[in-house]
């Protein structure tokens, strides 16, 4: 009796063998693939974001070399709250924040007059991703030029008009950041309408059929269904548009340099000057992690504002 249950053993035991063997070669095969993968995000991302929250609490220059960190524990924060270049890029990046539901806005009203009223929806489509897929440098040196306080083709039709004193836009600190704000709605638009047009031929057309059946107009089937059904599709673009404002510097670097007296000096340009023009890495980091914290409080609150106004 025992000689026939070790005989059924046997090939029970031997196929376990078999798919713990399997197992492990799957393993084996699946690490090989995330393995670089894996490398490059802990060399260039883990690592350095610890590096940042070291450095935070740390006086150096890294000219100087390793051997001259001196540790100052939360000094550089404290010092933060009584710098007013640092206070003057937060509230700058504060107000940059209002690009994301004006383009929002207008990437939506557009998307809803492209998808339902205009023929030629491909050009359109085109037409307003091309600022978006182009050139930032490029696209910076137009605007500089269209911005001219003399001799731009902005103020010129302006003064065509009878304005005798027009703005002198980037070059004047009133003006300079609301310019910036402007190029960058510009900028925008057009990746938010290709994802809201995606999003207006994913709703389903029954919805409509029966609002018209009802007696529905624009209004009321844009604000019952419309809007409802793009909540999710405009969550995901409020988040990715304000973590975008926070990266602002491309379009900083190009035509302000952070001016004319810091008016377009954001967190990130700041940070850039302290860091690598300045040589205060310690202090620069700190910036960091207060750019980092900003970004997920206002992440956690969209997350958990969602359930109030996002529909799946």
């Amino acid at each position: 009796m025992q000689k026939l249950e070790t005989a059924a053993e046997a090939p029970k035991a031997k196929h376990i063998s078999k798919r713990s063997s399997l197992q492990k070669k799957e393993t084996i095969a699946g690490l090989l693939f995330v393995g670089p993968m894996l490398i490059g995000v802990t060399v260039l991302t883990f690592i350095p974001i610890i590096a940042t929250f070291l450095l935070s609490l740390a006086d150096w220059n890294f000219i100087a070399g390793f051997k001259d960190i001196k540790w100052v524990g939360f000094d550089n924060y404290e010092r933060l709250l009584q710098d007013d270049g640092f206070m003057k890029s937060l509230k700058n990046n504060a107000y940059f924040l209002l690009t994301v539901p004006i383009y929002l806005a207008i990437s939506m009203l557009l998307a809803i007059l492209i998808d339902k009223h205009v023929y030629m929806k491909s050009y359109f489509k085109v037409a307003y991703f091309m600022p978006y897929i182009s050139s930032i440098v490029a696209v910076a040196i137009v605007w500089q030029v269209l911005f001219h306080p003399s001799a731009g083709p902005v103020n010129q039709l302006l003064i065509s008009f009878g304005i005798d004193n027009p703005p002198k836009w980037i070059a004047d600190p009133k003006y300079a950041l609301p310019s910036l704000m402007m190029i960058s709605i510009w900028i925008s638009i057009g990746f938010n309408l290709i994802v809201y047009i995606a999003g207006l031929q994913s709703i389903p057309k029954d919805l409509y059929e029966a609002a018209d059946i009802d007696g529905a107009n624009a209004w009321h089937k844009f604000k019952s269904i419309t809007f409802p059904q793009l909540s999710s599709t405009s969550f995901f673009l409020l988040v990715t548009g304000i973590i975008s404002t926070f990266k602002i510097f491309d379009l900083i670097a190009i035509l302000t340099k952070g001016g004319p007296i810091s008016s377009t000096s954001m967190l990130v340009w700041h940070l850039y000057d302290t860091a690598f023009v300045n040589l205060k890495i310690g202090y620069a980091s700190s910036m960091a992690v207060i750019l980092f914290a900003c970004v997920m409080l206002i992440t956690v609150l969209q997350w958990l504002g969602q359930k109030k106004w996002v529909n799946y």
